[in-house]
């Protein structure tokens, strides 16, 4: 299928919007400014992914009383000024040979207090620090952790169309034989299925089978699939640049009638963290309710991870739905419900789709059923 022709083109005004609310929010958490590096944040905030990240820096400055500023080297000017945000930037360069942090310093307040994206590397951070030891950072995940959390309606459409594609890929893998194969081989097809779907990236397909399943974050290896084998799939990366996550847990052949309760407690569980959803809602009380679900069934001990995670232009970023985060939800974020029971040596369930937070509730940006669907060991054929 490849990338999805209909995907809405963010525009010069859309980063310019981007960075004016990111310089404003930094200045109202006492920040004189926001320094980022390549990574998920530069492309965010102005649409710049550099040709190859290298040991030359590139350094976005935001603050609220100059306009954007992009200091980059200059054999990769071309590539900056092409970016989707450029116009809405002053592009500078340094050459080989010249101090990068010198050229950085011109643009920086001498005394500055600066968040600082988490993926800058850290012989840019200790190299502004010597030429500017009077300036003090703070990581952007502690500074400003809801940066990119609440989605305009164009990124809340690309991430539900990423979704679908996962749906379909969910769809498909249903189809596959899984008796007698590896975790590895199905893992492939859940990759191919992804890409065929349009997605350019694949971060995950974890593959757990039998007692494998009973770790959350499992990578699937050599071991053989079986006829009574419970399986979490749980897959997911980018399309059209933002992500996808889901995970459902299918049963080779016939499941026993404990297998199908355990199922069923996630099911509901997850169910009933999906309906809590809305405005104003703490984030831990989303995770409050999944677990509560899971604990009067008597697996509370048994469910050993968060309730979920924001996904964007990463599939793991702020906000986290788990005990201690007390970020109220606001229309626009975007997270997973993906509550889960692992039972040591015997096998895993869980259950996980996107949801977005919306002004009258949750809206999921997944559809595959919640059942537990069973699949033949001979023809995979989901029943």
């Amino acid at each position: 299928m490849g990338e999805t022709a209909t995907a809405v083109t963010f525009t010069e005004q859309d980063y310019a919007a981007r960075m004016h609310r990111a310089a404003r929010d930094a200045a109202a958490a006492g920040l004189s400014g926001l320094l980022v590096t390549p990574g998920p944040d530069l492309v965010w905030l102005c649409g710049y992914r550099p040709p190859a990240i290298t040991e030359r820096l590139t350094l976005l400055v935001l603050t609220q009383d100059s306009e954007p500023r992009l200091l980059v080297p200059a054999l990769e000017r071309p590539d900056a000024t092409a970016a989707p945000g450029a116009g809405a930037l002053r592009i500078t360069e340094w050459r080989d040979g010249q101090d990068p942090y010198a050229a950085a310093a011109g643009l920086l307040r001498p005394n500055g207090r600066y968040g600082v994206g988490d993926a800058t590397w850290a012989m840019h951070l200790l190299g502004l620090q010597e030429t500017l030891p009077l300036t003090t950072y703070r990581a952007l995940s502690v500074a400003l952790p809801m940066l990119r959390a609440v989605k305009d309606a164009h990124e809340v459409e690309r991430l539900a169309a990423a979704g679908a594609a996962a749906d379909a890929a969910y769809r498909d893998i249903l189809s596959v034989r899984f008796a007698g194969r590896r975790e590895r081989d199905v893992a492939a097809d859940l990759a191919r299925l992804l890409r065929a779907h349009g997605h350019s990236q694949v971060d995950f397909t974890v593959v757990g089978s039998g007692p494998n399943g009973a770790n959350p974050h499992h990578e699937a290896g050599d071991r053989t699939i079986v006829d009574g084998d419970m399986v979490v799939l749980d897959f997911g990366g980018l399309k059209d640049g933002y992500g996808s996550d889901t995970t459902r847990t299918v049963h080779v052949g016939e499941p026993t009638a404990e297998e199908r309760r355990v199922h069923d407690i996630v099911r509901v569980a997850q169910q009933a963290a999906v309906d809590a959803v809305r405005p104003g809602v703490a984030c831990q009380d989303i995770d409050r309710v999944a677990r509560s679900v899971i604990e009067d069934a008597g697996y509370g001990e048994y469910f050993v991870h968060r309730t979920g995670h924001g996904i964007g232009v990463t599939t793991h970023e702020p906000p986290y739905l788990v005990a201690g985060e007390e970020q109220p939800l606001v229309p626009g974020m975007c997270f997973s419900v993906e509550p889960g029971i692992y039972l040591p040596g015997r096998f895993g369930v869980r259950i996980e789709d996107i949801v977005t937070c919306t002004e009258h509730g949750g809206r999921r940006l997944n559809d595959t059923p919640h059942e537990l669907a069973v699949v033949d060991g001979a023809t995979a054929a989901g029943r």
